[in-house]
């Protein structure tokens, strides 16, 4: 029976087609054994190179926090030459999100003033130009001024909140100009927790937001070079701020900044290993914190101890790159890399290559001239895509063709995953909401009925280790006649919609279902 059912795979079509019989080849997963006799087997091709804005994957676009909404085409973004190709193209037609590291006072400029109940204002007119195009936010919030300027509202300060010059500058006006609150000072905490909550409210919403940079304090809000008024409340501060992003935001994911100085006053240089980072990223972790970095690709900050934690936590939690070097200011000729002088190339081949180290569901394009360097380097673009993050689909649907309402029959799937990354359904803020589905549809492609298979975990479909189910169901509340199968991935806390994009491209429907075969209830 086995080589049988082998060769009758063998005669399915390239792209989608039917045929009978089929085999389990002891693929990991819940399916066993012969597949269900009278069942019809579905043999399904992957597409590899459509963009799929599934979230927490795929390119991130990152936003000047002085950009309005015509930066899209003041900025070029809608017309980028591609040496591969003839005509241009968009950057948004290649990024699923839009990041911005702006500052709290340019959201709250006075109190309770918040900017995006301002429809005219220019940020909220700049954020509504992204969602406009069926992309998702994220943010990280800043308050330390130096390097900056006024990062934290003036309001904060006129409260009695305790705050340091930067010790930067030898000019007393710019040290002033560029002062920041001490992240321990009670009037601080007070006030940005006031700020956090409502910014919740209107933001922890997964339609609208991908991910929040959820710590944000530190030069330039990477989590590092902090001072404080009393370095012993360290730990204090960093479960505040931790505590207080996973009680407002619960719907949308969070991430922290993993590096070897987590809220580290290494005010002289990156430094050794501080022995309260594993403790303290471990900590914001277990309150459902995922990882990013910001210095891919700059090989004398992400180092061994980065590249190693890393993969303590691949399939666990998932990781969002940020490029280290901004080739037309830094000399990244002196990475350790030995990057060439005059070859940026070389820097996006070394991001890309770390990248898929880490196992990463998210790249960054940058800003400007970076971004541009990127579809210079297409070939790396496209690879992304296809390679990188999470890209699901199933290869096989073996299911029945006739069927009596009310009978029981047993559905047996196998999905592959041709990403080097997962999806994450594993976080507590997604808790499993993505799921394998089912559907009968009528002859105008409309959803009659719903199966849910419960016992998918997406979070488990790694690349080269395919997963089958063996699906029992009974077709209750099903009236007679002629329907079509198809199968989606659904969002289970909505209905039982279509959630998540898979990587098929024939018989792909606008709703995001994938028709199989008809099937007749008798």
């Amino acid at each position: 029976m086995k080589s049988w059912s082998v060769v009758l795979l063998l005669f399915c079509s390239a792209n989608l087609s039917a045929c009978s019989g089929g085999d389990n080849n002891g693929d990991e997963g819940n399916g066993s054994g012969e597949l269900p006799a009278g069942n019809v087997t579905v043999k399904i091709t992957p597409d590899k190179k459509t963009v799929l804005r599934n979230p927490l994957n795929g390119w991130v676009i990152y936003m000047g926090r002085g950009w309005d909404e015509n930066f899209w085409t003041t900025e070029g973004y809608d017309n980028v030459s591609v040496p591969e190709l003839a005509e241009p193209v968009k950057v948004s037609d290649y990024a699923s999100t839009c990041y911005i590291r702006t500052s709290w006072s340019s959201l709250e400029p006075e109190e309770g003033k918040y900017i995006w109940k301002d429809p005219a204002a220019r940020l909220t007119r700049l954020l509504k130009s992204v969602l406009d195009r069926g992309m998702r936010l994220s943010f990280r919030i800043v308050v330390d001024g130096r390097d900056q300027g006024l990062n934290t509202p003036q309001y904060v300060f006129d409260a009695g909140a305790h705050w340091y010059k930067d010790p930067g500058p030898t000019n007393e006006a710019t040290a002033l100009a560029r002062k920041s609150p001490f992240p321990d000072d009670k009037i601080f905490q007070e006030k940005y927790t006031k700020f956090i909550e409502a910014l919740a409210q209107e933001f922890n919403d997964p339609d609208k937001v991908d991910f929040i940079d959820a710590y944000g304090l530190g030069k330039w809000g990477e989590a590092h070079t902090m001072i404080y008024e009393d370095h012993s409340k360290k730990k204090q501060v960093f479960e505040w701020i931790t505590d207080l992003y996973s009680r407002c935001f619960t719907k949308v994911p969070l991430v922290i900044n993993y590096h070897r100085l987590i809220g580290a006053e290494n005010t002289s240089g990156w430094g050794a290993l501080d022995p309260e980072t594993e403790g303290l990223l471990e900590s914001a972790i277990n309150k459902g914190y995922s990882l990013r970095h910001d210095a891919f690709g700059m090989n004398g900050y992400y180092q061994d101890w980065e590249k190693q934690f890393a993969a303590r936590w691949n399939y666990k939690r998932p990781i969002i790159m940020e490029g280290g070097w901004i080739v037309n200011q830094h000399r990244y000729w002196l990475d350790p890399m030995g990057y060439r002088e005059g070859h940026p190339e070389d820097v996006r081949q070394g991001e890309f290559d770390a990248s898929a180290e880490a196992r990463v569901n998210m790249m960054d394009f940058r800003a400007g001239s970076e971004t541009m360097s990127w579809f210079k380097c297409f070939g790396l673009v496209q690879r992304f895509v296809t390679e990188g993050g999470y890209r699901l689909y199933p290869d096989m649907i073996s299911l029945p063709k006739d069927v009596k309402s009310g009978e029981k029959i047993t559905i047996v799937h196998r999905w592959n995953n041709m990403g080097w990354g997962y999806c994450p359904t594993n976080i507590p803020q997604w808790n499993q909401r993505y799921k394998v589905a089912f559907a009968l549809l009528d002859d105008k492609n409309e959803v009659k009925k719903v199966f849910v298979d419960t016992q998918t975990d997406l979070s488990t479909w790694l690349k080269n280790k395919p997963t089958t189910y063996n699906f029992d169901l009974t077709l209750k509340g099903v009236s007679v006649g002629a329907y079509k199968w198809a199968v989606g991935l659904v969002d289970t806390t909505k209905d039982n919609t279509i959630g998540l994009r898979m990587a098929v491209k024939n018989n792909l429907l606008d709703s995001g279902w994938v028709k199989l075969m008809d099937i007749t209830v008798k």
